[in-house]
């Protein structure tokens, strides 16, 4: 099958996107204090500069069973790809623990162990490669399931801290562990939830052959966002935190759109890939320099991801040490992220000018490494990159 560019063009945009929310954690004045997506303090740029950013992680999520089923329609060997799917995810875990971990908190102590999206899609390559043999259509209809159902247990509690309570947050939920005063571990991207994900985006990635399939898209993003409304308007399942009326029209809007993402419901999953499917739809077939410039980024989605947190960090430091702060001041342990612990940062338009900057430092990275990767074939190196 040859390669689909609108595909390459939506990971990419969400690869950008993505760096928005972390260039806002490491350099918005209150990103440490203030939830953007909490309608009784936040501001509509604020909140909408967070939410938009929700549609990265299922999107990405979502095309990595996309991008396993093209490889392996593409290579024809089940054996090797199922190997393949293995190694990719145990390395993708261990990416996500050390050079990951490290480029979130430059914490040469770990003091903080997050399992995040990385191992989320290590973890799903690896359920993937265990249920290879099913056919792509029942490995859609499970991922599905999941999807649906899993917010069926979202009351479902352990006692705190036990080793049942740490398995559902592993497995199932969102937690934060203090397990001595020096080490904690934190887990905002459950597997359960994530795999459900993946395994439908590999589903799906059976009907990227079909000639129709900018039809698909439509249908697809339709029938998803229609849903979403019918379940938000009446708060009947599908999302924990419901909406409500607010102080006027407009937050009241917001209120409709704030699904939770931690772990991420039936609702945020609707919502975001509805939107998704949108894009898809908007730009499949389209070829011009934007599209061309933005599938830079989504064809080497590992090596931006783990580039762009250096990148921002660094232009971090140079921030705060331009602000009259001094490299004692940073906090490299815990939840610190290399910010001063009292004040700094940059406003809102200043957060914007940097997330910009970062996105155009690394156009020629991408590019460069995506060249490399392409003439290089026979280096199997690079397939984990």
């Amino acid at each position: 099958m040859k390669r689909v560019h609108s595909i390459d063009f939506l990971r990419g945009l969400v690869m950008v996107i993505m760096a928005l929310d972390h260039t806002r954690d490491l350099l918005h004045l209150t990103a440490q204090t203030q939830d953007p997506t909490n309608l009784s303090n936040t501001t509509t740029a604020l909140f909408l500069t967070r939410w938009i950013t929700h549609l990265c992680a299922p999107t990405f999520v979502f095309l990595s069973g996309a991008s396993a089923y093209l490889s392996l329609k593409n290579h024809g060997d089940f054996a090797a790809s199922r190997r393949f799917l293995f190694k990719r995810g145990f390395w993708l875990v261990l990416l996500n623990f050390t050079l990951v971990n490290f480029g979130i908190f430059l914490d040469v102590h770990f003091s903080v162990l997050f399992l995040q999206v990385i191992a989320a899609i290590g973890f799903g390559f690896i359920g993937l490669a265990l249920l290879l043999k099913l056919s792509a259509r029942t490995l859609g209809i499970i991922g599905l399931v999941l999807i649906f159902g899993h917010n069926l247990f979202s009351g479902v509690s352990f006692p705190q801290g036990t080793p049942l309570n740490v398995l559902w947050s592993v497995l199932m939920g969102a937690n934060f562990y203090q397990i001595s005063p020096k080490f904690a571990f934190l887990t905002t991207y459950p597997i359960i939830p994530w795999l459900g994900i993946m395994l439908a985006g590999f589903g799906f990635g059976e009907l990227l052959g079909s000639p129709a399939r900018k039809t698909l898209f439509w249908r697809i993003a339709l029938g998803a966002l229609a849903l979403f409304v019918l379940l938000r308007t009446f708060n009947v399942y599908g999302d924990p935190a419901h909406w409500a009326v607010q102080k006027d029209g407009w937050f009241t809007a917001l209120s409709f759109i704030n699904v939770s993402k931690y772990p991420p419901s039936l609702l945020f999953t609707l919502l975001m890939l509805g939107i998704a499917f949108l894009i898809l739809y908007a730009f499949e077939g389209v070829q011009n320099r934007f599209t061309k410039v933005v599938e830079v980024y989504g064809k080497v989605p590992l090596f931006y991801y783990v580039l762009h947190w250096y990148v921002i960090h660094a232009v971090a430091a140079l921030v705060f040490l331009a602000q009259g702060y001094s490299w004692s001041d940073l906090q490299f342990s815990g939840m610190g992220f290399g910010r001063p612990q009292a004040g700094g940062g940059l406003d809102l338009a200043g957060t914007y000018l940097v997330w910009l900057g970062v996105v155009a430092l690394l156009y020629p990275c991408c590019r460069w490494y995506g060249r490399y990767k392409m003439a290089h074939p026979e280096n199997w190196v690079l397939r984990y990159w």
